[in-house]
């Protein structure tokens, strides 16, 4: 199996990009990219140990505490509930990393599949599956999660189908650029001379190398389906409560903001965080594996 080499390519590349490559190799992924890391890493292990960690029960009410101040109790201090305020965040970032996590993987797969069999039969099948993604990137996605969460019933569930299914028009997209470039490299034309089949040619000598830029867009299609889940949330159409979610902390809070504006700021400084480190890694990756740059 031939497999192309995203960062370096297959060909002759002029001697400035040649350059340009082993300087960005040398640099590496930088210091924004690991800090980034650092924040969703350290968000994830709070996650998977949030039973472990000495803080309250995220519904657990004290009407003699509401708006608490910051103490060795509460550590973000209390809602307008007596709730913990840091215990709610970290179940909210549970339920938001773990929609960010599998929407993308599943509007990934079908998302690969149809932009690979665009970018490779063309004609009449890169025709049909344009006008589908064009019709669903047509209608506005929060109406019609709106609806389906309205009619469905609003569970995890089936958050991360609805938003998993706007996710497929984006990876639909990168995978046929990817597979128009790849498909036009020597070693598939050797393939081909070679008499392989359609299926090997795909999943043997275009399918490794697509995946490898997809793969590296998928960190920003994480923040949009946290961004999405999040106005959902605020909306009143996301998990119902007292589920703590960011997006209904940051509406709970926006009622008493003149009262307590942290109530507001801190699950929406979370979110923020969250959501600009997976683009700042997303950035980075798609920069170093993408395959334009190996173009002669």
């Amino acid at each position: 199996m031939a497999v192309a080499s995203v960062a370096g390519g297959i060909g002759t590349a002029s001697p400035d990009k040649e350059a340009a490559r082993v300087k960005s190799r040398r640099k590496g992924l930088g210091l924004v990219f690991w800090l980034a890391f650092g924040w969703i890493a350290l968000l994830t292990i709070s996650v998977v140990l949030i039973d472990f960690l000495p803080i309250k029960p995220p519904n657990v009410a004290n009407y003699s505490n509401r708006y608490g101040p910051i103490s060795a109790e509460y550590l973000l201090g209390t809602d307008q509930l007596g709730r913990d305020v840091f215990s709610r965040i970290l179940n909210g970032a549970g339920i938001s990393l773990r929609i960010a996590f599998i929407s993308p993987l599943i509007g990934l797969a079908i998302g690969l599949t149809l932009g690979v069999m665009a970018g490779y039969f063309r004609g009449w099948v890169d025709e049909i599956i344009g006008i589908l993604v064009d019709v669903v990137l047509a209608f506005p996605n929060i109406v019609a999660a709106i609806a389906v969460l309205f009619y469905a019933g609003a569970t995890i569930p089936n958050l991360i189908l609805v938003i998993a299914f706007y996710t497929i028009p984006q990876f639909t997209r990168i995978s046929r650029a990817n597979t128009l470039l790849f498909s036009q490299r020597e070693f598939v034309m050797a393939a081909r001379a070679q008499g392989a089949s359609h299926f090997r040619i795909i999943t043997r000598e275009i399918l490794p190398n697509v995946l490898i830029p997809v793969a590296a867009y998928s960190l920003l299609v994480m923040s949009f389906a946290i961004i999405l889940e999040g106005g959902l949330s605020f909306l009143g159409v996301g998990l119902p409560p007292p589920t703590a979610t960011w997006g209904r902390m940051i509406a709970d809070g926006v009622q008493q903001f003149v009262k307590d504006p942290r109530v507001t700021f801190v699950p929406a400084a979370f979110m923020f965080l969250t959501v600009l480190s997976l683009n700042l890694m997303g950035d980075r990756l798609r920069a170093l594996t993408d395959v334009k740059a190996s173009n002669a």
